[in-house]
C-alpha cells in the first residue's frame, strides 16, 4: 500500500513538472514571437522615417538645384544658338514700340506730330532682298562596279576610323572624285575626313578633272579615311 502511494506521488510530481515545462516553453515561444514583431515594427518605423527624410531632402534641396542647373543650361543653349529672345518675357502680338509711345502720349501733346514724322531705321524701310531658291543637294552615285577580270579594273580598299575595311572595284579611267563620293556614302563627309596613303602617310591629291590613273592609282590600293586637322 505504501509502495502504491509512493508510486502515485512520483507520477503526480512528474506530470506536474512536465506540464510546468510545457507552459514555460510556450511562454518562451510567445516571448520570442513578440520580440520579433517588435523588431519588425521598429525597422518599419525607421524605414518610414528615412523615406520621409529623403523625400523632404529631395523636394527642398535636390529638386531646386536641378531646376537651377536646367535653367542655366537652357540659357546657355539659347545664347549659343542666337535665341536670346526666349530669355525675355516677350511682347504681346501686334504691340510695337511706336504704338506704346503713342498710347503714352496724349492727343493734345505737341510731341505726337513729331513722333509720327520720326524717321524709321534703314533696315525697317529697306525692301527685303529676294529669297534665293535652296541649293539642290548633290546626289551621290557611284559607277557600276566592273568585273574583276575586266581590263583596267582596280580594287580600292578604304580603312575607316571604326576599324572596318571596305573594298570596291573601279575602272582606272573613272574620275578621282568618285573616291570621295564613295567615302561620303560610307558616312564620312569630305569636309571632315580625307583620304591618306598608308606609308608614307600623305593626303591623296584628288581633283575633279583627273582620273584614278592620273592621280597614281594603277594597281590595287589601300587608303586610310583620316580626320582632317581643321
Amino acid at each position: 500500500m505504501a509502495l502504491c502511494s509512493r508510486t502515485l506521488l512520483l507520477v503526480t510530481i512528474g506530470t506536474i513538472a512536465f506540464l510546468y515545462l510545457g507552459v514555460s516553453r510556450r511562454h518562451e515561444l510567445v516571448s520570442e514571437v513578440e520580440q520579433e514583431q517588435r523588431k519588425r515594427r521598429a525597422r518599419k518605423e525607421q524605414q518610414e522615417k528615412l523615406s520621409e527624410k529623403a523625400s523632404v531632402y529631395m523636394d527642398s534641396v535636390l529638386k531646386p538645384r536641378q531646376d537651377v542647373k536646367l535653367r542655366k543650361q537652357e540659357e546657355h543653349f539659347f545664347r549659343m544658338t542666337g535665341q536670346t529672345w526666349r530669355l525675355t518675357e516677350g511682347q504681346r502680338l501686334g504691340e510695337t514700340e511706336d504704338a506704346a509711345n503713342e498710347h503714352e502720349i496724349s492727343d493734345d501733346s505737341p510731341n505726337k506730330e513729331a513722333l509720327k514724322k520720326r524717321k524709321l531705321p534703314e533696315h525697317v524701310t529697306k525692301p527685303l532682298p529676294p529669297i534665293e531658291p535652296p541649293k539642290l543637294k548633290k546626289v551621290l552615285s557611284l559607277p557600276e562596279e566592273p568585273e574583276e577580270t575586266e581590263e583596267g579594273a582596280v580594287t580600292i580598299a578604304l580603312r575607316c576610323p571604326s576599324g572596318r575595311v571596305f573594298r570596291r572595284r573601279f575602272l582606272k579611267t573613272c574620275n578621282s572624285q568618285v573616291l570621295l563620293d564613295w567615302m561620303m556614302k560610307l558616312g564620312y563627309h569630305s569636309s571632315i575626313y580625307t583620304l591618306c596613303t598608308p606609308y608614307p602617310r600623305r593626303n591623296l591629291e584628288i581633283e575633279e578633272g583627273l582620273s584614278l590613273e592620273n592621280v597614281g592609282i594603277n594597281t590595287d590600293s589601300v587608303f586610310i579615311v583620316d580626320q582632317t586637322d581643321a
